[in-house]
């Protein structure tokens, strides 16, 4: 004698596979939910490892804080960084000189290489404090990865990406035009006392993978002095990177530090530089929750259909319950349970098979780059080396549990109707 509730009981019985339309459709229904719970698996997890991914990196290279002078460059700025490492918060203060230039390569043999040129942002840093505000010292992947002996000199570290387009190895030579210089050339064309403008020459000492394409393309780093000579900055500085024991407690230390240095300061934090993509990326998950959840509501829409149809198959069997005393809360139990049950074998494939997805990703995306040559996920466009994931528990809990509630929901109207029908009239044409 089962011990099962006979609601739950009929339920299993009525879903045994049988060479009938109400089966197939059945059958559509489950592979419908199992899609719709994979696909939004998969998308809500790839979205939420671009989110975290991409603020790795942007904090990685990025400090949480920058501080700078109104007006211009800040002088005297070690007694600025005293005052900011005051801050219990801070983990660390580092001195920064940023500005885009004009770099043209140097090949050694003039008739067997072209010369590149390109405009990235230099970067001048202080290598003794670097490495409290970035990963940078430990992301140098060739040539010499002690920084300070690195930026020894005339010479400069840049990304692997800008090596690769550049054409560039380590001892190559650049030569760097700054603002200055290219203004000068400016004012200077066309008249008949021109002089030509030498620009800086640097040896490439180093090359840096941040894993971040758009930094490794588009930034070069030299030492500080090197940057202030070449912006005529002096013994002055851009501003100063400061970095927090947590990057989320940003705009509060931000209000401290406004307090603590005046108005003759101003402040911006990571989450200030970087809301347009980092906005953009929340409103683009939430939006492919609400689209791809439309693949689950169709599912259940499958579920309603089977159910209608399968309550009339079973009209004479629902009144012959009936006149032996089911209630109709039992009848109505036993077309819910369908749905359940339907509802639980697709949140559980599309939750296994959402779950493999991820698992391989990058094995499947390599595999389709091998086989059709097609770059499914291209570096250039989207900035990442591999496409990135992270299953998150409550997300996952989420959908499987929304998915469920849609399926169970898709069984009520036909459930409702079955519990309504009266013995006399589910039996008067049998």
């Amino acid at each position: 004698m089962s011990r099962l509730p006979f609601e739950l009981l009929l339920a299993l019985r009525y879903l045994r596979p049988k060479r009938t339309f109400v089966s197939i459709i059945t059958l559509i229904s489950i592979i419908g939910v199992a899609l719709g719970v994979a696909v939004l698996i998969i998308v809500i997890s790839v979205m939420s490892g671009f989110d975290h991914d991409l603020r790795q990196k942007i904090l990685g290279f990025n400090s949480n804080l920058k501080v700078m002078q109104s007006g211009g460059p800040m002088p005297n700025y070690p007694a600025v960084m005293a005052k900011v490492a005051a801050n219990k918060n801070v983990r660390g203060v580092a001195p920064f000189v940023l500005g885009q230039v004009l770099v043209e390569t140097e090949p050694a043999d003039t008739n067997a290489q072209e010369s590149f040129t390109a405009a990235p942002w230099l970067r001048g840093v202080e290598p003794a404090l670097e490495g409290s505000v970035s990963v940078l010292p430990q992301r140098i992947i060739d040539g010499e990865t002690n920084l300070a002996a690195a930026l020894a000199g005339q010479s400069a570290v840049v990304g692997d990406d800008f090596a690769n387009m550049m054409k560039l190895s380590v001892g190559d030579r650049i030569a760097i035009y700054s603002p200055a210089d290219l203004k000068k050339m400016s004012q200077q064309r066309g008249k008949a006392n021109e002089e030509a403008v030498l620009p800086d020459d640097y040896t490439i000492t180093g090359i840096f993978d941040m894993g971040y394409y758009d930094f490794d393309e588009n930034v070069i780093v030299t030492s500080l002095e090197n940057a202030q000579d070449l912006y005529n900055l002096g013994d002055d500085v851009h501003g100063l990177l400061v970095m927090l024991n947590d990057p989320y407690q940003a705009d509060e230390v931000k209000r401290q530090l406004e307090q603590t240095l005046g108005p003759d300061y101003y402040i911006t934090t990571w989450m200030q530089e970087n809301s347009a993509i980092l906005g953009a990326l929340v409103v683009e998950k939430n939006v492919m929750f609400y689209l791809l959840f439309f693949i689950v509501l169709v599912a259940a829409l499958c579920i309603l259909s089977a159910q209608i149809t399968f309550v009339v198959q079973k009209t004479r069997e629902i009144g012959m319950l009936k006149a032996l005393g089911a209630t109709n809360l039992q009848i109505s139990g036993i077309f819910l349970a369908q749905s359940a049950i339907i509802g639980v074998l697709g949140v559980l494939a599309g939750l296994g098979l959402g779950i493999l997805a991820l698992t391989y990703r990058n094995e499947f995306l390599d595999f389709m780059r091998r086989t059709t040559g097609w770059q499914l996920f291209p570096e250039q466009i989207y900035g990442f080396n591999q496409l990135p994931a992270i299953i998150d528990v409550h997300d996952i809990a989420i959908i499987c549990g929304l998915s469920f509630v849609v399926c169970v929901l898709g069984g009520v109207l036909p459930a409702f109707r079955a519990g309504r029908l009266k013995p006399v009239e589910a039996l008067r044409y049998e």
